[in-house]
């Protein structure tokens, strides 16, 4: 997990947004959330490694 954060600031149409913080409010969900899994998924899709990246090894054989 991140220790740190950076603030990204973007223009959208309003009505857009409005949409999107009602779609997260009935998903239980902060815009941030949400953001931050589009972004995580997008470096995904185009092999991105960086540094805080959740790597999850697979067991060495035979061992359980």
């Amino acid at each position: 997990m991140e220790s740190k954060t950076a603030r990204l600031t973007i223009l959208i149409d309003p009505v857009k947004k409005k949409a999107f913080d009602e779609l997260c409010l009935a998903q239980d969900l902060t815009p941030s959330q949400v953001i931050r899994q589009m972004i995580r998924e997008y470096l995904e899709r185009h092999d991105v490694d960086y540094a805080t990246k959740a790597v999850i090894k697979a067991p060495k054989p035979g061992k359980k």
